[in-house]
This record gives structure tokens, C-alpha cells and sequence, in this order.
């Protein structure tokens, strides 16, 4: 089945393209990548199908005259972030992959600095009504510290 040029799928090629700098997908950013595809309903086979976009073996769907419009704000965006922004709190180690698929995410997604701070509010209530809670707390702390959103 042939992909279509959607936003959904011109983020998720961007977060890929991000996540495979290194050559390598962790688990880590496999979750954020997974995030994405749940959020845009994209299908299942959307990794080995954004890999052959990536190395030119099958055409781009994504229209170079639509990427504008796709990197406009649009309803949801802040939510899925916020799931993306959990997925990468989550485990006890975030990498710098995972940060730079975030801040993928923020800038294609238009995530304005006063939305942020609303989401990061939102995270931090949520963790206060979990186990484990501060150290998950800290861990936002030390990603909010070392990339500070502006």
C-alpha cells in the first residue's frame, strides 16, 4: 500500500530522520517514533516503509509545496507532544537522541515557550500521583535544565 503525503507522516520522516543520524533506533526513540505513528494513525509497517523513503528507494510522498502548511500549528499537537515528552521520561536514561526527537517535535509542531510550561505543569501533576514520581520529576528537571526551551 503507498503511503500518502500527510503531516502525520512528514513528522514522523523528520523524527526518523533525526533518530537514524547515529545509524542506530533505540528503544528510546523507537517509543517517541511510536507516539507519532498511534497519533497520525499511521500504518503499521511505517518504519520499514520511512527507512526506504530515507535511503531514496521509494518516492516521498510529502509534496515540498505542503511541508509549510504540515510544520503549522494544528489541534492535538500539544497533547501528542506531551505523550512523546513522557515516553522519552519514562526509562531511567534519556539520551541526547531522544532530546533532539523532541526538539524535532517542538518545532515542527509549533510548540510555543508558554505551552511548554503548560505541558511540563501538567507532567509534573501527573507525576505527583504516580510511583516513582520524583525521580521522574528529576528527570524532567534535568531535561528542562540542559535544554531549556525558548
Amino acid at each position: 500500500m503507498a503511503l500518502t503525503g500527510t503531516r502525520g507522516l512528514h513528522l514522523y520522516l523528520r523524527t526518523l530522520e533525526a533518530a537514524v543520524e547515529d545509524e542506530v533506533v533505540t528503544d528510546d526513540e523507537m517509543s517517541i517514533l511510536r507516539v507519532i505513528a498511534r497519533a497520525f494513525a499511521l500504518p503499521r509497517d511505517i518504519m520499514s516503509e520511512g527507512w526506504m523513503i530515507l535511503r531514496d528507494e521509494i518516492d516521498n510522498p510529502i509534496e515540498t509545496s505542503d511541508v509549510f502548511a504540515y510544520e503549522k500549528r494544528q489541534m492535538g499537537d500539544a497533547t501528542t507532544y506531551q505523550t512523546a515528552l513522557i515516553a522519552a521520561l519514562i526509562d531511567e536514561v534519556i539520551t541526547e537522541d531522544e532530546w533532539s526527537l523532541l526538539e524535532i517535535m517542538r518545532r515542527v509542531m509549533g510548540i510555543q515557550p508558554d505551552e511548554h510550561a503548560l505541558i511540563e505543569e501538567a507532567v509534573r501533576a501527573m507525576a505527583a500521583n504516580v510511583e516513582d514520581g520524583d525521580s521522574f520529576v528529576s528527570r524532567l528537571d534535568r531535561y528542562v535544565t540542559l535544554h531549556p526551551y525558548r
